[in-house]
């Protein structure tokens, strides 16, 4: 599905990304872990091509993404949802969805995301249909970022930090939405500070520190691992 190899990156003259390399198989959830400032969303820029990669290489289902234009990446079916939601202030709920969906169907055997799909994943957003992205909640904002990438058709899905902030209700409202992404076989990539959560939803984990994949696992063996979440996670 998605193979990052040697992947730097960086700003300006300064150096953020060192040779990162994962990939993300079809159907499996994958996260991203580290302390702030460690690289994890410059990784996801370089992905996207919002920063673009110095070196290394980007192929999602074979096709290099690197040097390619953002919005040709996510009609390649890569769907970001940022850090900060950015979604239009002055559209509706149902504009800010419609605008997004793209001329390209799933290639693979996925169903196609809808209106009517999106709203089923997230009620909330049909109670609020015709409400400016400005008058909803930080946390049906979020729901609507989610949606808003969802219309995309993504083959991979990226999620940065999308339950930060949010009341305990709405994040697990969210996370519930990702499990039921999972069980319908979404690609997903996970950056969240939730780590009791992505032990419960990922498959596999890399840990990120000055930039570099310093460990990978999967579930089971991170939750007993107490030195690399002492030493990387500061849990």
């Amino acid at each position: 599905m998605l193979e990052v190899r040697d992947l730097e990156a960086g700003y300006g003259h300064t150096k953020v990304l060192y040779g990162v390399s994962f990939t993300i198989g079809a159907g499996q959830v994958v996260s991203l872990l580290g302390r702030n400032g460690m690289g994890k969303t410059t990784t996801v820029r370089s992905i996207m091509g919002l920063t673009p990669p110095s070196a290394g290489s980007v192929r999602l289902l074979g096709t290099e993404l690197r040097g390619m234009a953002s919005h040709r990446i996510v009609r390649a079916g890569a769907g970001l949802v940022p850090e900060g939601r950015q979604i239009f202030p002055n559209l509706s709920t149902l504009e800010n969805l419609q605008i997004a969906r793209p001329p390209r169907r799933p290639t693979d055997s996925r169903k196609e995301w809808n209106l009517k799909r999106v709203l089923a994943l997230f009620p909330t957003l049909a109670q609020r249909a015709r409400s400016a992205g400005s008058q909803l909640s930080g946390g049906e904002q979020q729901m609507l970022a989610i949606g808003r990438a969802l219309m995309t058709n993504p083959s991979l899905l990226i999620l940065d930090e999308a339950t930060e902030g949010l009341a305990p209700l709405v994040r697990k409202a969210i996370w519930q939405a990702i499990e039921a992404l999972k069980t319908q076989g979404q690609s997903i990539l996970l950056i969240d500070k939730n780590l009791d959560a992505l032990l419960r939803i990922a498959d596999r984990h890399y840990v990120m520190e000055k930039g570099r994949i310093v460990w990978q696992g999967d579930s089971a063996t991170l939750a007993e691992n107490g030195d690399v979440k002492n030493r990387y996670l500061g849990v």
